[in-house]
């Protein structure tokens, strides 16, 4: 019986041995990244934005049960919300609910009553010259011009249907 399950053993040792396709991911430590035929650069990611239906019990959430450092709610009218952000170090988590039922977030949280993932901001070099080389790519942009964002910089957002799904913010570094 003792040898029976030692071969039982040697088998599933051999078994974990065999190779295991690994995933290929690359790391960069530069800050920005060239865009390919472009005088713009692709920056860092600077948050993930989360609606949420209780901006206080969103707080708690990230503060009291998973220890983060969270700022006070500041209120956007120019963009129908108010925001905190979560730091996370190397990035943050915006966390959004809206200032009136006409604000674009509103509108996202009548369609998911739990609130999610909203955006991602990525940071730019320029923003001027990312609208005018994403114009020409016909990526649509949900404004005519830059707006100033939660962080007192220019922000464009662009459309999800040309991002694969995803509200893109960009951010001017």
């Amino acid at each position: 019986m003792a040898r029976v399950l030692a071969g039982i053993a040697v088998g599933l040792f051999s078994r974990l041995q065999t190779a295991v396709p690994t995933v290929k991911t690359f790391s960069t430590s530069q800050s920005s990244l060239q865009v390919p035929g472009a005088s713009w650069n692709l920056g860092q990611l600077n948050h993930v934005a989360v609606a949420v239906p209780d901006l206080e019990k969103a707080k708690v959430l990230y503060k009291d049960v998973l220890g983060a450092q969270v700022s006070e709610a500041v209120p956007l009218p120019e963009h129908g919300v108010s925001v905190v952000f979560v730091n996370l170090g190397n990035t943050k988590i915006e966390l959004l609910h809206p200032l009136g039922s006409d604000s674009p977030v509103a509108g996202f949280l009548q369609k998911n009553k739990a609130g999610g993932m909203h955006h991602v901001c990525i940071e730019v070099d320029d923003i001027n010259a990312a609208m005018a080389d994403l114009k020409a790519k016909k990526i649509r942009i949900l404004s005519e011009e830059a707006k100033i964002g939660a962080h007192g910089k220019p922000v464009i957002f662009l459309h999800p249907k040309d991002c694969g799904g995803v509200l893109v913010e960009l951010e001017q570094a």
